[in-house]
């Protein structure tokens, strides 16, 4: 197993805004992922396999609902030690970083929110020790970028709730004993439900021959005639703003997770080049390659800088949907972009399993595409600044 030799870059001291204990949250992550990631990363990758193995130690980091109120099992921390801990097991890969946020963002985020005090107390404490795992079903086979038009069903049917349809792209499904669902009722009014292993009628295969996030578990969730029981309806909020409020605070994760994937490969890359000898000098020293990595770190410290302030908004509970938007648009981009540049400066060997560039390289194109597209953010920017809807 190759060492896991990485070093953070820094360039504008942004270790100088975060206070000791986001300091320590970050490095205790950091670590973990260097001794129980890097090293089995490539081969779980390599067979298309998620490594459940890391389940126990993702909850011990606080990556499951770190936000979340300690009462309910989470770690009751702030918005920014949430991207950091998704910036650095995104380092790690991608796929990690995506079986974090969905616990967290997308299934702890809308019962702790949406839902009632059972149902919190019933959930999130199993869901923040990992003991259960969780997954959202918002995307269909029809629709992607257009959740309003969904067409899975549920109808009330005095004691018990009759859910029909289908959900696909949706991570963590293959092992998932939790799903929270987002249906139509009778009226078309979107409403979350939660749909528990077990249930007759309900399935969840799995999606294979994936050339991205290939060590994370992706499937679809069918259901056919689920009973669901009435209390398992999310009481506190409907609407298509219920599962967009999720995936704000997913895509919010995911700026600073790309950061981590883009920082690995900036890393890979300038450790490389000092070694690399070719014409009688090292490789970095030619100034193709210094202007490469110059601008790698420049594109870096932006989006360090765009995902702290990010988080200060967050914090003051003053982040528009917008902002986030922006930030994860222009971080994902940032990262793949970066990712290209490495693999090309380490010529084929930048194709191989032996340096993580391919593999962070082939993630973030899902991650360009996942929690509403680079164009679909792009529009939403354009709908902020405009006022005028691109979208009708």
């Amino acid at each position: 197993m190759k060492k896991d030799l990485f070093q953070a870059p820094d360039y504008y001291d942004l270790d100088g805004l975060l206070t000791e204990e986001h300091k320590l949250i970050r490095n205790t992550a950091r670590e973990w992922v260097k001794r129980d990631v890097s090293p089995i990363i490539e081969e779980y990758a390599q067979k298309a396999e998620f490594p459940t193995q890391i389940i126990k130690g993702l909850s011990e980091i606080g990556a499951f609902g770190p936000y979340i109120p300690e009462q309910y099992g989470g770690a009751g921390l702030d918005q920014i030690s949430y991207g950091l801990i998704m910036q650095e097991i995104e380092r790690g890969d991608s796929g990690v970083r995506s079986t974090a946020s969905v616990q967290s963002s997308l299934v702890m985020y809308p019962i702790y929110a949406y839902g009632n005090e059972a149902q919190r107390k019933k959930y999130l404490p199993k869901l923040a020790s990992g003991e259960w795992m969780g997954c959202f079903g918002l995307t269909e086979p029809n629709h992607g970028s257009n959740p309003s038009g969904m067409e899975t069903k549920f109808k009330d049917m005095g004691d018990h709730y009759l859910l029909n349809g289908a959900k696909m792209w949706i991570s963590n499904a293959p092992f998932a004993q939790v799903a929270v669902v987002w249906a139509k009722n009778e009226e078309g009014r979107i409403h979350g439900l939660i749909v528990e292993r077990g249930m007759e009628g309900f399935s969840t295969p799995e999606t294979h021959n994936k050339w991205s996030l290939r060590a994370s578990a992706t499937g679809e969730l069918i259901f056919d005639n689920v009973k669901v029981p009435k209390e398992n309806l999310l009481p506190n909020k409907s609407g298509l703003g219920a599962p967009l409020g999720c995936l704000d605070s997913a895509r919010f994760g995911i700026a600073w997770g790309a950061i981590g994937a883009a920082m690995d490969c900036y890393d890979t890359a300038l450790s490389y080049c000092k070694e690399r000898k070719q014409f009688g000098k090292p490789i970095g020293q030619f100034q193709l390659q210094q202007k490469k990595l110059a601008e790698m770190i420049t594109e870096i410290t932006k989006a360090q800088l765009l995902a702290w302030r990010l988080g200060t908004l967050k914090n003051d509970g003053k982040a528009t949907s917008a902002q986030i938007s922006m930030a994860k648009r222009n971080n994902v981009d940032m990262a793949i972009n970066i990712a290209r540049e490495a693999r090309q400066m380490l010529g084929g060997m930048g194709i191989t399993g032996e340096y993580s560039i391919m593999r962070h390289m082939m993630n973030l194109e899902s991650v360009i595409t996942y929690e509403g597209t680079h164009d679909i953010h792009l529009l939403i920017t354009g709908l902020d600044v405009t006022g005028l809807n691109a979208f009708k």
